[in-house]
C-alpha cells in the first residue's frame, strides 16, 4: 500500500466502518444500561454502583489473561467472536424485558460479560492495525479509528437518550447488539493474511506468558514510564471525573443542558485531534507529541477549579479545557497506542495492550472512591484541585529520562 492511500485500503475501510457503527452502539449502551436499571427496575445508588463495579471487575479479572490468549490466536477471529458474544449478551436484555423477566441480577451479568468480551476485543483491536497498514501510517490509522470513537462520543449520548425516550432503555440496547453484528460482518470481509501464531508445542503456560508480557513492559524504559504515568493519570483522572458533574451543577450552578453542551466540547476536541495526531507526530516526533499532549492537557485542566461567576461565564471557562485539553489528551492517546505498536513485537502486542488497558481501567474505581471521600471531608472544589495537580504530576513523569522523547515515527 502506498503511503498516501490509507482510505483506498479495502480492509482498513472494513475495519473502520465496522468500528464506527460498533462504537456508536457502545455509547448507546453506556447511556441505556444504567437507565434501564433505574427506570425499569427502580434501582438505587447502590445497585447502579454495583453495575459500574461489575464492568471494572471484569477488566481486572480477565484483562491480563485476555492479552495472553490474543497473542496465541489470530486477531481477526478473536475480534469477530468477541463481537458475536457481545451481541448475544446484550440481546438478552430486550428479550427479558419483552418476556417480563428482566431483573437487576441479569444486568450485572450483562455488564460483566460485555466488559470481559470487550477486554478481549480491545487487546486484539489495538494489535490489529499493524497487520493492515505499514508502520509509517500507523498514527494516521489510529487517528482515523479514534475519530470514529470521538464522533460516537459526540453524538451517541443524545441518540441514546432519544432512543430510551422513544422505545425504553431495554429495547434501546437492541441497537448495540445489532451494531456488534454489523462489526462482526465487516471484520469477516477482511482478507489481509495475519502472521502465524506461536506453534502449540512451543507455548508456555498462560501465567508464564502473562509474566513475559509484564516483564517486556517493565524492561523497556519508555513503556515502563508510560505504564507508571498511565496509572497515576488514571487514578487522578477518575478522581477528577467522579467530582466534575457535582462541581459543575452544585458549585457553579450550571443547568444540565449547559453542562451537556460543555461536555460535548470534549468530543469536538477529540474529533479534531484525530485529524492532526499524525501530522504532529511527523513534525515533532511521536515521543515528544505524547509528552506534549499529556502535559498540555493536564495544564489546561487548571482552569477547572478556577471557574466561577455566573453560570454562562463558568461554563465558558470549563469549555476551554474540554475542547483544547481533551484534544491534546486525544493526540497523546492516539500516539501512545501507535508507539506501543511500533516498539512491541506482534507476538507480544496483545499482552502489552491488555496490560495497559488493565492499568488504565483497573485503577479507576479507586480514584473515584478517593475523590468522593476527599470531597466529602473538605469540599468539591478542593477535591477537583487536588485531582488536577495529580494529573500534572502524572504528565511530568514522562519527562524522566527514557528513549520516549527521541522516538520518531516509523
Amino acid at each position: 500500500m502506498r503511503s498516501g492511500s490509507l482510505w483506498r485500503h479495502r480492509d482498513f475501510r472494513y475495519l473502520w466502518f465496522g468500528q464506527a457503527v460498533s462504537e456508536m452502539g457502545s455509547v448507546v449502551t453506556r447511556t441505556a444500561l444504567p437507565i434501564a436499571a433505574i427506570l425499569a427496575l427502580d434501582a438505587g445508588a447502590i445497585e447502579v454502583g454495583l453495575l459500574v463495579a461489575a464492568s471494572s471487575a471484569a477488566v481486572l479479572i480477565v484483562g491480563l489473561a485476555a492479552g495472553a490468549w490474543v497473542d496465541r490466536l489470530p486477531r481477526r477471529p478473536v475480534l469477530i467472536a468477541a463481537d458475536l458474544g457481545r451481541a448475544l449478551v446484550l440481546g438478552t436484555v430486550p428479550l427479558a424485558a419483552v418476556l417480563g423477566l428482566l431483573r437487576i441480577e441479569l444486568l450485572y451479568v450483562v455488564a460483566f460479560c460485555s466488559a470481559a468480551l470487550g477486554t478481549f476485543f480491545d487487546a486484539a483491536y489495538r494489535s490489529y492495525p499493524p497487520v493492515l497498514v505499514p508502520r509509517e501510517r500507523l498514527v494516521d490509522a489510529n487517528g482515523a479509528l479514534a475519530g470514529a470513537s470521538s464522533a460516537a462520543e459526540l453524538t451517541g449520548p443524545s441518540i441514546g437518550g432519544a432512543l430510551v425516550q422513544l422505545v425504553t432503555a431495554p429495547i434501546a440496547l437492541l441497537l448495540d447488539a445489532l451494531s456488534f453484528l454489523f462489526s462482526a460482518a465487516s471484520l469477516a470481509l477482511i482478507r489481509t493474511p495475519e502472521p502465524r501464531t506461536v506453534a502449540i508445542e512451543r507455548r508456555e503456560s498462560l501465567a508464564r506468558e502473562i509474566g513475559r508480557g509484564l516483564a517486556f513492559i517493565w524492561g523497556d524504559p519508555a513503556l515502563r514510564i508510560l505504564a507508571i504515568a498511565t496509572v497515576v493519570s488514571s487514578l487522578f483522572g477518575n478522581f477528577f471525573y467522579s467530582l466534575y458533574t457535582l462541581f459543575a451543577l452544585r458549585d457553579l450552578g450550571l443547568s444540565p443542558l449547559l453542562l451537556g453542551i460543555v461536555i460535548s466540547g470534549g468530543g469536538i476536541g477529540s474529533l479534531a485531534a484525530a485529524f492532526v495526531a499524525g501530522k504532529a507526530a511527523r513534525r515533532y516526533g511521536i515521543g515528544r507529541t505524547i509528552i506534549g499532549g499529556r502535559l498540555g492537557s493536564a495544564l489546561m485542566a487548571l482552569l477547572n477549579p478556577l471557574a466561577g461567576g455566573p453560570p454562562v461565564v463558568a461554563a465558558s471557562i470549563l469549555m476551554v479545557p474540554q475542547v483544547v485539553g481533551d484534544g491534546l489528551s486525544s493526540i497523546a492517546i492516539i500516539n501512545g497506542i501507535s508507539y506501543r505498536q511500533l516498539v512491541t513485537p506482534q507476538a507480544m502486542l496483545g499482552r502489552v495492550n491488555a496490560t495497559m488497558h488493565v492499568l488504565d481501567r483497573g485503577i479507576a474505581p479507586l480514584g473515584a472512591i478517593i475523590g468522593a471521600f476527599l470531597a466529602e471531608a473538605t469540599s468539591i472544589r478542593f477535591g477537583i484541585t487536588v485531582a488536577v495537580f495529580g494529573l500534572i504530576f502524572g504528565a511530568l513523569l514522562l519527562l524522566l529520562p527514557s528513549p520516549l522523547r527521541d522516538r520518531e515515527v516509523g
